[in-house]
């Protein structure tokens, strides 16, 4: 049994990658989320794996395309602006189907904007950030032991979708420090890549069915096949059919539209009998924790709703337990995942909003029930 250790979000992450079985991270220094690589810098030679600071965020992302290409499981960490310029390579990794992680510890922005300081402002960039349809897979802890678990289930839903996965950190949790278990290999599940049952012949890189998904042969290994950026055919090769565009867009979004009952998660608190539900995740979470404890101490029936996925957003769970009641969304930002919760229950919300550089406190929720 191991220790309980002391350590940071960003700690946590790094562990959770290794117990995935990362073997590659490419990455640039961008604060606050640099331990992530500063860490994997030593760790990853330990089990034979690879890391190379790039000189650019543009060029990280790139790489970690790259490995993932060749076989590896491969990760990217970064914050705001950073996450900013890896859009382009990003929808590349859509487009051809390129299983990795990309982490955002999101710090306070536009621009360089806060570079120390927490926000949850990159929530509809991640659904969005790069142009075109295409469906998003975005996780959101709130605990450094939950960086931990997130971060093995990115690449678990990475791998078995062929797409990029984004997780989206905050500074609070990415440098907040706990006492965590990290736990023993084999209590938790790591999915390895499929690999394909066909001959290099026979092997079609993008022959699915509209919500499925063909195993990703690696370069290198006698399989030789065509990705590009442009929408492609089954085989690989740029195509401008309609019929084949069509298919092809429509199956990026569906296969993870039409499997969200295994993608999505979320946590309640205290929903049964609540009257009123706080929507919250990531740091803010926290907080909202803690105004809900105020809360039933007055004799208020106040309930969390905690997405940890972030995208697909889990609309099912959210009417099921919030439709028809008060709902108040706080989060760092100026309403972003409030208008998916307000578009899912078709009913006005409440907002608690901040954007100075400061978390949201528990009394300021609180406030807001109150009508302070």
């Amino acid at each position: 049994m191991k220790k309980p250790v002391l350590m940071q979000g960003n700690e946590a992450c790094v562990h959770g990658a290794l117990a995935a079985g990362i073997g590659f991270y490419a990455g640039y220094p961008i604060t606050p989320s640099t331990e992530i690589a500063e860490l994997l810098a030593e760790e990853m030679p330990k089990v034979g794996g690879y890391f190379i600071q790039m000189e650019d965020e543009i060029s990280s992302m790139a790489a970690t395309i790259g490995a993932s290409l060749a076989g590896k499981k491969a990760m990217t960490a970064t914050s705001g602006p950073g996450f900013s310029l890896k859009q382009e390579n990003l929808g590349f990794a859509v487009m051809a189907e390129v299983p990795c992680v990309v982490v955002n510890v999101q710090r306070s922005g536009p621009s360089t904007g806060l570079p120390t300081s927490p926000a949850q402002g990159d929530v509809m960039q991640a659904r969005w950030g790069s142009h075109g349809d295409h469906a998003t897979i975005a996780l959101s802890p709130y605990s450094v032991r939950e960086s931990f678990d997130v971060t093995v289930k990115a690449f678990n839903l990475a791998e078995k979708y062929r797409t990029p996965v984004i997780i989206l950190l905050d500074e609070i949790v990415g440098h907040m420090r706990e006492r965590i278990d990290i736990p023993e290999p084999g209590t938790y599940e790591v999915l390895e890549r499929p690999k394909t049952d066909l001959s290099p012949q026979e092997y079609q890189p993008f022959d699915a069915p509209v919500d499925g998904i063909v195993p990703l042969a690696p370069f290198g290994t006698g399989y030789r096949f065509h990705i590009t950026g442009l929408t492609h055919d089954r085989t690989g090769f740029p195509s401008t059919k309609p019929a084949e565009v069509d298919y092809k867009i429509r199956r990026l979004t569906s296969k993870i539209e039409m499997n969200t009952e295994d993608i999505v998660e979320w946590e309640t608190y205290n929903c049964d009998d609540a009257d009123t539900i706080i929507v919250a995740y990531g740091g803010t979470a926290r907080s909202a924790q803690a105004t809900m404890e105020l809360a039933r101490e007055k004799g208020l029936k106040v309930g969390l709703f905690r997405p940890v996925t972030i995208w697909p957003f889990p609309e099912k769970a959210l009417i099921d337990i919030a439709k028809d009641k008060r709902v108040i969304v706080a989060e760092m930002n100026l309403g972003q995942v409030a208008l998916e919760v307000e578009r899912i229950l078709k009913q006005d919300i409440e907002k608690v909003n901040k954007i100075d550089g400061e978390p949201i406190t528990p009394q300021e929720i609180l406030d807001q029930i109150e009508g302070v």
